[in-house]
């Protein structure tokens, strides 16, 4: 079996050295990600070789694995964890799997797998172009929104990178936005609140990007994201007051605008079958929606 722990901020280097050789643009193969989400859903993490596995439970309590990343042998790798399953009484399943990998999969191993479309966790991503301009007919209620809100606020951009002063300030708005936001009675919101002040807590050795939108001085917006691969950076965290119009659409703007302009792509992450977060999402005219996949092994 494979020797798995519980991914640690000091594995941070290490996990990273495997990732950097895919480009799949997948919100999952993410350290950021991995740690801050790992308490729950329990991810873990082994190495072997060139090989990175990791291994969470799903929503289910079910033991799952991410594709395996780093190595040429992905048959091996596949039968690595297959073999490291045996000592559950689940159902061996990979999850979070996109149709570049399933291609992958199928051409080392065909018809071994059968694969279940997932909705809830497949990624946003656009063009930084269309989240820069928003250009089109689409997308003249964003531009709307970002216009009111310029005419209604003294508003100002300012980066969080080398900044801990802000990053801090922005530990005491999330907390204040979590109060306003806990009586949708969300269950999704603590695990997102303790994703998220992990993420500023360790901003700066995760090598994180930040932006927030001041009003009046005050903190009304902000959004933490990093780079994902060679032409992609992935938003992690968004927030906003939304008694103030148009603070979300003037956040995610300006924070690509100043963040991300270099990059092609971004990620902005799954909705998690959330309705309002899909439909917020939707709202931008995604330019890939990046389809995930369970795979089961056949009987």
């Amino acid at each position: 079996m494979l020797p798995f722990k519980s991914i640690e901020l000091k594995d941070k280097d290490i996990i990273n050295s495997h990732l950097c050789k895919q480009n799949y643009r997948a919100s999952d193969l993410c350290f950021t990600n991995l740690y801050s989400w790992g308490k729950k859903f329990d991810t873990q993490y082994a190495t072997e070789g060139e090989w990175l596995f990791i291994r969470f439970r799903d929503n289910n309590n079910r033991n799952s694995y991410l594709k395996p990343v780093g190595g040429d042998n992905i048959k091996r790798a596949i039968e690595t964890i297959i073999d490291d399953h045996q000592q559950f009484d689940t159902t061996f399943q990979i999850r979070g799997l996109t149709q570049e990998m399933i291609n992958e999969i199928e051409t080392a191993m065909p018809g071994a797998f059968d694969y279940k479309f997932n909705r809830s966790v497949s990624d946003y991503i656009y063009t930084t172009e269309k989240m820069i301009n928003l250009t089109g007919k689409k997308l003249q209620s964003k531009r709307n929104h970002i216009n009111r809100f310029k005419r209604e606020n003294e508003w100002k951009y300012k980066s969080l990178t080398g900044n801990p002063a802000l990053v801090k300030e922005c530990k005491e708005m999330l907390d204040q936005w979590m109060q306003i936001n806990l009586e949708e009675k969300d269950p999704s919101l603590v695990y997102d609140d303790f994703a998220t002040t992990l993420m500023l807590e360790n901003f700066e050795y995760l090598e994180l990007k930040g932006g927030l939108i001041c009003v009046n001085n005050e903190i009304a917006a902000f959004t933490i994201g990093e780079p994902l691969t060679k032409d992609t950076f992935i938003v992690h965290v968004e927030k906003a007051f939304t008694t103030i119009h148009g603070a979300y659409n003037i956040i995610n703007q300006q924070f690509i605008e100043n963040e991300a302009a270099d990059f092609t792509y971004v990620n902005r992450e799954e909705d998690m079958g959330i309705e309002n977060l899909r439909n917020a999402k939707l709202s931008y005219q995604p330019d890939i929606l990046l389809e995930k996949y369970n795979a089961r092994l056949k009987n």
